[in-house]
């Protein structure tokens, strides 16, 4: 049945719209209303100097500018190329929620709810913001699992979070079709807010704490000066700003490249729909929460008496605007969108109306398809860029309006105080690099935009746009043998398998098919001998006359004597863990940095950075990709490696930690006597290019020893059983060095005053709160993987940081922070694991002595402890 001026769908009518924005500001795509009202002084106003230019007025942008303003800092400068929310803000669905998977990112949303829920009391701008609640479905029994998987990781924070039985979201939501409904996640405080709204009153309280935001305003021109400082160029003059930042939305490409970087951003096509009255929706005596139907990819929330719904199409059949990619941003587009196509959101549309049947009887009065700015694994690029001085990055932005306040404040207090005020390193920028290409960047958007909704299982991997370029010399080698991990552009081996073996990649909230084959790699190199690839580790070359100096600086540990190895950290300015290291003194003033393959770019600018603000003469040298690393490690280690070289490998002349250049098989390499599992062990850096070669002559000369292969699986859980710490889990910049039990790396006595020195002797004195602990617990056929909640007497009192299975022992194994008073060694406590609380203890920790204890304590007439 066709109406005027309308089209009936499959049970939905579209009634005629305009399919682009209408000059100027269009009403809200909603309907919604929002008037700007900007001083007289925003079109004349100019400044020759600034603190910092914030580049882009969408709501991402403004939120730094109101609280980069609101927090005290003068001369905040936002630089708008058209006007206010032009670009993805205005057309937004405008969906608020806590939920995240993502531990801290779920502190980003918090503070934006929190921001929004007095923006308007504030600034005296209505914002539009409805609360109603949101609630994720469940309707097939792993979905309930992951729901249980998120539970246990809400409890130590401050968001609220629930799992509601189906008689409880019909209550909630009386116009589902409960048929498939088995669970619900639900979030009180969730829902919407109106954008172009939300960002008028950012801009409101922006001006009235001194920010100047001057549109239009395009910047034609970035150009860096020798100290540090930018020269911003547009048609209304020039600029001279101390930092600039990039938050221009799916421009930030075209930024980037004023200045020679390639964000790696793809634009994709978004669309959602909104119906008119639907009389069952205008009888409902209170707001209907925000519904996100996982396994129909969509999300659905009442738009005054009608509903809007938006879906997430697959990777085959969402569109990417290719032509931006290649040739750059229409340089007219702002307020404009894309040609509506539903036959590709069919299936989501058939999903919704069989979930929420009134839909069967609505008419569809506009359809929204906009761009909106993806990175490759969907989250934002966060904070200071590797590489380039005083130039800061808020882009890629998915979810920008749930992230803007949160992000806002993030970034202000992270240039204010020169440390972030919690640990980001998922949004940090410099987790790519030069491997990110646009094939790959668009391979990755395609993925992470169609995987919206997919189940989010612990240890998952996706596989669009892989492998890149960065793989090591013995990829080919080892590629069919065993399950390969993405790590920083690399492929690292996860678990080997054996014939007869399963040999897919089967992600669960439970132990699966990787749990035996990781089993027997443990003992592998616990009873003998085994080869692993650690070529993804970040490599750095440090030299130069103020080498030791910089490093003195930089690290909490001393500076290793010529030819040994430590491991240091550096600290942020407050005490908190920045990174950790392992420093090799090769020769005179000459060092060899090593860090984890995730933190290459993120400490490598930490390093740059204080080099240039120090006035140090040094050469840092990023060697990452030119070398290859193979770690040879278990008790038969050293009889295979001395077959293949002259150098005297024995304890008394190769000792713990020592560096030695030598040669293996005739070929060279850097051998330091360190393995993170803790056993015998020596990690052999060589260029890369010999990868195959070095591995071919090791594997063939430990034939006799029954040499084989291990992955990063069974690497954790040798380190967890020897108690060895790990950055991103353990510690970060949300812990000190001593809560995480990192004293002996720390030398608060040595002359330098190194970064966090003097807040370290504070935390010191004033005693520590909490501690980390290492705790067993007896489960069935789950294991801790991290940031669960620790629970005692009935309360959440803390959070698991890592975990796994101990082979040694056959119980879980467990890394947590606990209260001070529950940290001695026998206290019980609990840990959730999907919606189930097991018992745990504390125990003495190294549950495995290293095999450099085990040596000390038999010459000294001790005994083995296991």
């Amino acid at each position: 049945m066709l109406r005027p001026g309308g089209q009936r769908l499959r049970g939905l009518l579209l009634r005629s719209c305009p399919r682009r924005g209408s000059p100027g500001r269009p009403h809200s795509v909603c309907g919604r209303e929002g008037e700007e009202k900007p001083p007289s002084s925003a079109e004349t106003q100019w400044k020759d100097r600034a603190e910092t230019v914030i580049i882009g007025g969408g709501c991402v942008g403004v939120s730094l500018a109101y609280h980069l303003a609101k927090a005290g800092m003068k001369d905040v400068v936002l630089l708008e190329k058209s006007e206010l929310t032009a670009g993805s803000t205005w057309h937004a669905a405008g969906l608020t929620t806590y939920f995240h998977p993502g531990i801290n990112l779920k502190k980003i949303h918090y503070d934006s709810i929190k921001l929004y829920e007095k923006l308007e009391e504030e600034t005296g701008q209505v914002v539009g913001f409805h609360q109603p609640g949101s609630i994720r479905l469940a309707t097939t029994p792993v979905r309930v699992d992951e729901f249980k998987y998120q539970m246990t990781r809400t409890g130590w924070h401050a968001t609220e979070q629930y799992i509601i039985e189906p008689e409880k979201i019909q209550e909630m939501f009386p116009l589902l079709n409960m048929n498939k409904v088995l669970a619900g996640l639900y979030n009180p405080g969730d829902g919407h807010i109106d954008p172009y709204s939300l960002t008028m009153a950012l801009a409101a309280g922006a001006r009235k704490y001194g920010a100047l935001l001057k549109y239009p305003a395009p910047v034609t021109s970035l150009k860096a000066r020798s100290d540090g400082t930018w020269d911003v160029e547009t048609p209304q003059g020039s600029m001279r700003a101390n930092r600039i930042v990039n938050a221009a939305g799916f421009w930030a490409r075209e930024v980037g490249k004023m200045i020679g970087l390639e964000h790696p951003l793809i634009p994709v096509q978004h669309q959602y729909v909104v119906t008119s009255t639907i009389p069952e929706v205008k009888a409902l005596k209170r707001e209907l929460p925000v519904l996100r139907d996982l396994e129909g990819s969509y999300y659905l929330r009442q738009e005054r008496d009608g509903l809007l719904f938006g879906p997430y199409e697959s990777q085959e059949k969402m569109k990417v605007q290719d032509s931006w990619v290649t040739n750059g941003v229409p340089p007219g587009f702002g307020k404009e969108l894309f040609e509506s196509d539903l036959d590709r959101i069919m299936e989501h549309i058939e999903a919704a109306m069989e979930m929420v049947p009134v839909l069967k009887k609505a008419d569809i009065i506009n359809v929204v398809n906009g761009p909106i700015t993806y990175s490759p694994d969907i989250l934002p690029m966060v904070g200071p860029h590797q590489g380039v001085r005083n130039y800061w990055v808020a882009i890629g932005f998915g979810y920008g309006i749930i992230h803007a306040g949160g992000v806002g404040k993030y970034l202000s207090d992270w240039i204010l105080h020169g440390e972030p005020p919690f640990d980001l390193i998922e949004l940090d920028p410099n987790r790519y690099g030069k491997w990110t290409t646009t094939q790959y960047t668009e391979a990755k958007a395609r993925e992470s935009y169609g995987f919206n909704n997919i189940v989010g299982y612990p240890k998952e991997e996706r596989f669009a746009g892989r492998p890149t370029q960065r793989v090591s010399g013995l990829y080919q080698r080892l590629e069919s043998k065993c399950s390969m991990g993405f790590h920083a552009g690399w492929e690292q081996p996860h678990w080997f398998y054996k014939l007869g073996q399963d040999t897919q990649y089967r992600p669960s909230f439970r132990r699966t098919n990787w749990f035996e084959p990781v089993g027997s790699e443990y003992k592998q190199v616990m009873q003998r001998v085994g080869v692993t690839d650690l070529s993804p580790f970040g490599k750095f070359n440090i030299k130069g006359q103020d080498s030791i100096r910089l490093l003195d600086h930089l690290f909490a540990n001393v500076i290793p004597k010529v030819g040994f190895t430590n491991i240091s950290h550096m600290l942020t300015p407050k005490g908190r863990v920045y990174a950790e290291l392992t420093v090799s003194h090769q020769s005179p003033g000459e060092f060899l940095l090593i860090t984890g393959s995730g933190s290459e770019l993120h400490d490598l600018r930490w390093i740059e950075e204080e080099a240039v603000k120090g006035g140090y003469d040094v050469e840092i040298k990023n060697i990452t990709d030119e070398l290859g690393v193979l770690g040879v490690a278990g008790p038969q280690a050293r009889k295979v490696l001395q077959k293949l070289t002259s150098e005297d490998l024995s304890d008394d002349v190769f000792k713990f930690l020592q560096t030695k250049s030598l040669k293996v098989s005739n070929i060279p390499v850097t051998a330091i006597r360190i393995s993170y599992t803790g056993e015998l062990g020596w990690e052999l850096y060589h260029r890369r290019e010999d990868s195959v070669a070095l591995y071919d002559a090791i594997m063939n000369a430990g034939q006799e020893e029954e040499i084989d292969n291990f992955g990063t699986y069974a690497m954790n859980a040798l380190r967890l059983e020897k108690a060895f710490r790990a950055w991103g889990s353990e510690m970060n910049c949300d812990t000190n060095p001593l809560e995480a039990g990192l004293e002996y790396f720390v030398k608060l006595n040595k002359p330098a005053d190194f970064i966090g020195k003097q807040a370290l002797k504070q935390i010191k004195a004033k005693g520590l709160k909490r501690r980390l602990v290492c705790l067993t617990l007896a489960t069935d056929d789950v294991d801790p993987e991290g940031n669960e909640s620790i629970w005692y007497n009935g309360k959440v009192v803390g959070n698991t940081t890592s975990g796994s299975y101990s082979y040694s022992i056959q119980k879980s194994l467990a890394f947590a922070y606990v209260p001070v008073e529950l940290s001695e060694v026998g206290q019980q406590v609990e840990v959730e694991l999907l919606g189930k609380n097991y018992p745990a203890v504390v125990i003495q920790q190294p549950l495995v002595l290293t095999e450099p204890t085990r040596n000390r304590l038999q010459k000294k007439g001790g005994k083995d402890k296991t």
